[in-house]
């Protein structure tokens, strides 16, 4: 098997990802090419297949891959046909034979990427289809078809959609405002704090008319974003029609760099309650500011945090590393391994608790996944927080993001990872301390099975050893606290009830694992 250059690789490479969140439009990248060019295809090909060779946490053969995404091009245009009879691989025109082609070794990725890209060339000779589909359109289909041999959370993104991914995780030049067409113009729905859009005096409601003078008349959002957003340090002039001014507003609005927000915070009394929508690289230092921020609004009446991981798809894993840190100040946050020998990644924290060791409650739901599971199920081993809600979703993979030579990205799994106590999240997700679904009808039904000692749920139970492939125990195992898709009231009023009442919230707080007597089977997790 070809040797891995490892760091050659990684430069490539973006961050190590949970999920994906927030759509945003940013790029420097080179204007895109004109045109099919095989040249252009097979290095684009062969880039692609040696990466899933060398990454996926599975071993692959390119072969099958290869095949599969040329047998793709039947989307484009159904009367193509490429199957393997015997060495060769055979092209076909509705089921008349068209080519031929010897079929390189089975990992030859070089090889592959090369008939790839000669496959497509002969057959857009013979389909008027093909032939005036973009580069991108057949780059994508080809893709979709290899990574459909894979699993769910590998993809592939095109030039397009790879720049508004990065920008999403890494930030763009832009005003700091999320926006709506509407009959009458672009709907500020609302001003990011601490943006270009609030500090020059943009407000929610308000009317964009004109951009640099001309009308957003006819133009989609994507156009309306991209005028928007620009470079650092320059300026977009805007036209706006404000409710309570009889005449427009032109407004000057300098860009800076943008990345999304995701922590947002507010008082429930004397509780602070934030909200993590998902992870970028700016989610701890936000959430770090929003802990202070509650620390001093409150003052000594603070009786405790709220961290809300519900709906949070996840994100960028060091961020979910970093954000545990905040309130874990030693012990394993999370683990990750993988078929690659890099992939076997531990952290632990290290780090002072931001929070001064406040009471704290997590609320996950079925929406809650991957970076959310870690901060969820670190927090809970940890005997750190009380885990309120239901089942979370059980993506328990990591995916790096690796970019192609086409400025696109290959999103793909290589790891799998593990909860401080040693269970592997994959399919299973995490198990709440306090559940909030099933034969419960009300948030007082919750308190006396607490007060009952039926609640919480047995920290055995969570860790318990199953093989992740087995549906039958993933099943068994979740029924013990049914997935919830939808936010639920009950989740936050548990929370409330538990942080107002002292010697409730210690019955429901589970103490941390043994974890010095937790071993993890390394060929397991790499497999499975």
């Amino acid at each position: 098997m070809k040797v891995l250059d490892v760091r050659g690789l990684l430069r490539r490479a973006g961050p190590l990802c949970l999920a994906f969140l927030m759509v945003a439009c940013a790029s420097q990248d080179s204007a895109p090419p004109l045109g099919y060019d095989e040249a252009r295809a097979e290095r684009l090909f062969s880039t692609g297949y040696q990466d899933v060779s060398d990454i996926f946490i599975e071993e692959v053969s390119v072969s099958q891959l290869a095949i599969a995404g040329m047998g793709s091009l039947a989307s484009i245009d159904p009367a193509i046909g490429v199957e393997q009879d015997g060495d060769l691989l055979r092209v076909s025109v509705d089921g008349a034979a068209m080519a031929s082609y010897p079929m390189p070794d089975p990992n030859d990725a070089k090889g592959w990427g090369a008939l790839t890209a000669a496959t497509i060339s002969a057959s857009r000779y013979h389909s008027d289809d093909l032939d005036t589909a973009e580069p991108e359109q057949l780059y994508e289909v080809v893709f979709d078809g290899v990574l459909g041999e894979l699993d769910s959370f590998s993809r592939y993104a095109g030039r397009e959609a790879a720049r508004e991914n990065r920008a999403s995780r890494d930030g763009f030049g832009g005003i700091g405002i999320r926006i709506r067409l509407i009959e009458e113009g672009v709907l500020v729905l609302s001003v990011m704090e601490n943006t270009p859009a609030e500090k020059a005096g943009l407000t929610s409601d308000d009317v964009i008319t004109l951009i640099d003078g001309s009308s957003v008349d006819g133009l989609s959002q994507r156009e309306v974003v991209r005028r928007l957003r620009g470079p650092v340090r320059t300026k977009v002039n805007l036209t706006v029609d404000r409710e309570a001014n009889d005449s427009p507003l032109a407004i000057a609005v300098t860009r800076s760099h943008i990345v999304p927000q995701t922590v947002s915070y507010r008082r429930e009394g004397n509780l602070a309650y934030i909200r993590l929508s998902g992870f970028n690289q700016r989610t701890t230092d936000t959430l770090k500011q929003k802990v202070k921020l509650a620390q001093n609004e409150i003052g000594d009446e603070l009786e405790g945090f709220i961290l809300d991981l519900r709906g949070n798809p996840g994100g960028l894993l060091d961020q979910a590393v970093e954000v545990s840190k905040l309130f874990i100040t030693q012990g394993r946050i999370v683990s990750t391994h993988g078929r690659h020998p890099d992939s076997h990644q531990y952290f632990s924290a290290s780090n002072d608790d931001v929070s001064k060791g406040s009471p704290m409650v997590v609320l996950v739901d079925g929406a809650s996944a991957s970076a959310a599971e870690i901060v969820a199920a670190a927090l809970q081993d940890s005997g750190r927080a009380v885990v309120v809600g239901s089942s979370s979703y059980g993506k328990g993979t990591v995916q790096t993001v690796l970019r192609l030579p086409n400025q696109g990205e290959l999103t793909l799994t290589w790891a799998r990872f593990h909860a401080p106590s040693g269970y592997a999240l994959h399919r299973r997700g995490v198990l709440p301390d306090i559940c909030t679904t099933g034969e419960v009808n009300s948030v007082e039904d919750v308190l006396s099975l607490i007060r009952t000692g039926a609640l919480p749920l047995a920290g055995d139970l969570r860790r318990r050893d199953i093989d992740t492939n087995d549906d039958q125990a993933i099943e068994s195992l979740r029924a013990n606290c049914p997935m919830r898709d939808e936010e639920a009231e009950i989740d936050l009023q548990v929370a409330t009830r538990l942080l107002h009442d002292p010697g409730l919230f210690a019955r429901a707080l589970q103490g941390p694992p043994d974890t010095a007597e937790v071993s993890i089977d390394l060929r397991a997790a790499s497999g499975g």
